[in-house]
């Protein structure tokens, strides 16, 4: 099987034969995709999947036999350019039917034995297409019910191949490079959209294939995390700067956070940084086969704090990771996913110390047999600085 879009043939062929055995086990006739990640998933086209809203994909992925792409008559080509050798197309924007047609052929033409299909309705999914046309699908459908098949992809895409942590391997040492460069391209002074713009244009230097980044900074540490616009603040003595990055590497991500110390560095964030940073170690440790998201979790907050459960504003402490820079399991209390090795996980501990005033600590592994594997360069126990 000749190489499609950094895989081998084999490794969807591997893909579709485990999801053929878990449709076995779950009573299903197929598997109807339509989101982006899923579609890439099974068949490696390389394109942006979601650039046009007029323009809906899908995959059928049948309880035995080979896949069968239905795509706009634009795609073909690109579709024609994987493994995928069953492809249907339409002259696409169609409004009157954008493949409802096709797709419902299909759907009815699979051997049926269940009656059954599932499809992306639950946990983290997402249909790629407008609700008036699913419902038209499912009218047009007679004797085969459309159900929800969230926990079979999940079941899937949670463990990586070999191939698969090693793209994710490399978007992290990508990041790696440009982490270790910081504290000779960022000084005092400095903006944040300053510091966000030599970051990006480093880490594309560096091979990204897409950059997503986010730098806030503040007294002690940064008052949120999360992503957003870039300010003109400038960095200044007593700071703690937060850089998080999730770049892709043929079309995987890694996700990886690092914090500097601006200048002199209070008492108070010395302390918070060394707890995170020991509670993290207890993460990693309880990161292996057999545990639970949700241990990884406790075994953090025990660090953390003796008395409270929820110590980050969203609820959770880590995910997973892979075509998404978030997938399921969350590291969380309640997560009740089994880990298994081939799963990669953002370890994710925080501790807002002060009101205001966060520490975030980011760490990826791969679960083996034996444990953990970092992927990521552990963080130092001292916090870097810049001075």
């Amino acid at each position: 099987m000749l190489p499609t879009d950094g895989f081998l043939g084999s490794e969807f062929e591997a893909r579709v034969e485990r999801a053929q055995t878990l449709m076995a086990a779950e009573k299903l006739d197929g598997l109807l995709l339509t989101f982006g990640d899923n579609i890439r998933y099974f068949t490696g086209v390389d394109a942006d999947l979601g650039a046009s809203l007029a323009r809906p994909w899908f995959v059928v992925v049948p309880a035995s036999g080979a896949p069968i792409a239905i795509v706009p008559s634009l795609a073909e080509g690109l579709m024609r350019k994987t493994w995928i050798q069953h492809i249907r197309s339409w002259p696409s924007p169609r409004p009157e039917d954008e493949g409802t047609t096709l797709v419902v052929d299909a759907l009815a033409s699979l051997p049926r034995r269940f009656g059954r299909v599932a499809s992306e309705f639950g946990l983290e999914t997402r249909i790629g297409l407008p609700l008036s046309q699913l419902n038209e699908i499912i009218k047009s459908l007679s004797g085969v019910e459309l159900v929800d098949g969230a926990s079979l992809i999940w079941s899937l895409r949670m463990i990586k191949s070999d191939a698969e942590v090693a793209k994710i391997q490399r978007a992290t040492d990508i990041a790696a490079a440009v982490f270790a460069q910081v504290p000779h391209f960022v000084h005092l002074g400095d903006s944040e959209r300053m510091i966000h713009q030599r970051f990006r244009i480093k880490l594309l230097e560096e091979g990204a294939s897409g950059v997503g980044l986010t730098c806030r900074a503040g007294p002690g540490g940064p008052s949120v995390v999360t992503a957003g616009s870039v300010s003109d603040r400038r960095i200044a003595d007593g700071d703690l700067l937060y850089l998080d990055t999730g770049v892709t590497h043929d079309h995987y991500f890694c996700d990886y956070d690092r914090n500097y110390q601006v200048g002199r560095a209070s008492d108070a964030l010395l302390f918070a940084h060394e707890r995170v940073w020991e509670a993290h170690e207890a993460g990693l440790r309880a990161a292996v086969p057999g545990k639970t998201a949700g241990n990884i979790f406790e075994e953090m907050a025990k660090v953390l704090s003796s008395g409270r459960r929820d110590l980050n504003s969203n609820g959770r402490m880590g995910h997973g990771l892979g075509l998404r820079v978030t997938e399921p399991p969350s590291v969380k209390v309640g997560d009740n996913t089994v880990l298994r090795p081939g799963m990669v996980l953002c370890i994710e501990p925080a501790l807002e110390y002060e009101p205001g005033k966060i520490v975030l600590h980011e760490e990826t592994v791969v679960v083996m047999d034996e444990g953990a594997r970092l992927i990521t360069p552990r963080t130092p126990r001292e916090l870097p600085q810049i001075i």
